[in-house]
């Protein structure tokens, strides 16, 4: 039995109408429906569905200023007469159409002379460009060649158009006059209709009325659905967010612009430190103002009064006012310390960061770093380590190794390591106790423990990522493909 469209549908193609606006006007349907429905009959053997499609050419500007003063070529044998040298032939519009004048045989270039050749007949593009001058002509209506002469100039532009044509088929005719169309098609499916309604075959009575249930093959591929998600990487920064405030922590925030004094100085990196050249750091014009630095520059200088040696020579305070984008975010941690001194201090912040670093799958000018510090009496550096492990075994990594490393401004210092099936071990980040030159000229008298993370390189680990810069790019497929159980 047929569904009400495609009774519609078929009996107005038996009838005669044939088109599928004809049949969307006199059944009411849109136009779209009326191409699906009969797409369906053609399925089922009631039509004949006949597709035709048409490339219809108009002149672009330039066509039709040709095709109302002539070519350039029908124009230079107008001017030359019986010849002409090509220095006179001063008008640029007419020196494009050298090379066709001897394409075509029109004329030849003889010692700098053109030289027209026998008579130029008139040829299948000037008669395609006088019969388009009168308006937009299918292909088929033009000059084979002379369309392909003009489309290769670029003077004509065009416009695809489709239609269609239906004829019944004998099954269809048949069908389309029977008697059995009857059944209105139910659109949807409510509670109560599965009740109270009398089903029989693909039928349903409810109420007075009788409804044809069109059949629904789950075996068709639907269409794909892709609703709105966070991020991959915002939703690890915010993983890590979580596991840092479930442990204790608070978070912190700071300026993305710093001066030297806190991004370097404070944490007694000296100041002929190759991290602070122009190569690797991004430094501002301006200056900043900085607080009280007498405890810094001694300490700098002499070691202060800790009994540590200083880096020596002359510490300079223009140096430390010098604005840059931080390049880490312990400038942030180390300033939030210096004006909460007495313990217990548990702090975190997750930002950006900024190196002048060159664009490649690993390294970017511009990323996020993961920053926590403890001040507490008696932290150890088991209890640093101890919380390292706890972090990312919260993030996944079973196996966690610390392998001994260097920082100006903490002693000891290891790299934290997890393991990668396929890859092995991977270091993530830096971490530490402060030294004793970095906490005391802010009176802060108790160990800090500390720890600088690289987000980046986590979340290619977490998201089997090649390229760090597929973090930042929108590329939709992989925002659509990456499924939200990813473990993060």
């Amino acid at each position: 039995m047929l569904s009400e469209s495609e009774a519609k549908v078929l009996r107005a193609i038996s009838i005669g109408h044939l088109d599928p606006k004809e049949i969307a006007d006199l059944t009411g349907m849109k136009i779209e429906a009326v191409r699906s429905t009969a797409d369906s009959l053609s399925e089922n053997g009631f039509i004949h569905v006949e597709k035709t499609v048409e490339e219809a050419f108009s002149l672009t500007p330039e066509g039709e200023l040709y095709a109302r003063e002539g070519l350039p070529e029908r124009r230079i044998l107008e001017v030359i007469g019986e010849g002409m040298p090509i220095s006179d032939l001063k008008d640029p519009s007419l020196k494009i159409g050298l090379g066709w004048l001897k394409r075509k045989g029109w004329a030849s270039i003889e010692r700098g002379m053109i030289v027209p050749a026998t008579e130029a007949e008139r040829g299948e593009d000037e008669r395609a460009l006088s019969m388009l001058l009168e308006g937009p002509i299918e292909s088929s209506h033009l000059p084979k060649e002379g369309l392909l002469l003009l489309k290769g100039r670029g003077l004509v532009t065009s416009v695809t158009s489709k239609s269609w044509l239906y004829r019944a088929t004998d099954a269809g005719r048949k069908e389309g006059s029977s008697a059995g169309i009857t059944a209105e098609t139910l659109t949807h499916i409510t509670p109560e209709l599965i009740k109270a309604g009398q089903w029989v075959g693909n039928l349903v009575s409810y109420g007075e009325r009788t409804y044809q249930v069109r059949p629904y093959d789950v075996t068709l591929k639907a269409e794909p659905i892709f609703p709105g998600k966070r991020h991959p990487y915002q939703r690890m920064l915010d993983r890590m967010r979580e596991i840092m405030l479930e442990m204790g922590f608070a978070e912190i925030k700071g300026e993305i612009v710093q001066s030297s004094f806190w991004n370097f100085d404070a944490l007694f990196q000296p100041q002929d430190h190759p991290a602070r050249e122009m190569q690797d750091t991004f430094y501002l014009d301006g200056k900043a103002d900085i607080p009280d630095y007498s405890s810094i520059k001694s300490m700098h200088e002499s070691g202060g009064e800790i009994g540590s040696t200083g880096w020596g020579g002359s510490w300079s305070p223009d140096v430390a006012r010098r604005e840059v984008l931080r390049t880490h975010t312990t400038a942030v941690t180390i300033k939030y310390l210096a004006e909460h001194t007495d313990p217990p201090v548990k702090a975190f912040s997750i930002d950006r960061a900024y190196r002048r670093e060159a664009i490649d799958a690993t390294h970017l000018p511009e990323f996020e770093q993961l920053e926590g510090v403890i001040m507490d009496e008696g932290a150890t550096f088991a209890n640093l380590l101890g919380v390292l492990k706890e972090f990312y075994s919260k993030m996944g990594f079973s196996e966690v190794r610390f392998r001994p490393g260097y920082f100006p401004y903490t002693e000891p210092s290891v790299e934290p390591e997890v393991y990668i099936d396929g890859l092995g071990w991977v270091e993530l980040g830096g971490a530490g106790v402060f030294r004793r030159e970095v906490t005391a000229p802010f009176g802060i008298e108790h160990p800090v423990l500390a720890w600088g993370l690289g987000v980046g390189r986590l979340a290619m680990l977490r998201l089997g990522l090649k390229d760090l810069r597929l973090l930042y790019q929108s590329d939709m497929g992989w925002l659509r493909e990456t499924p939200l159980s990813t473990g993060i």
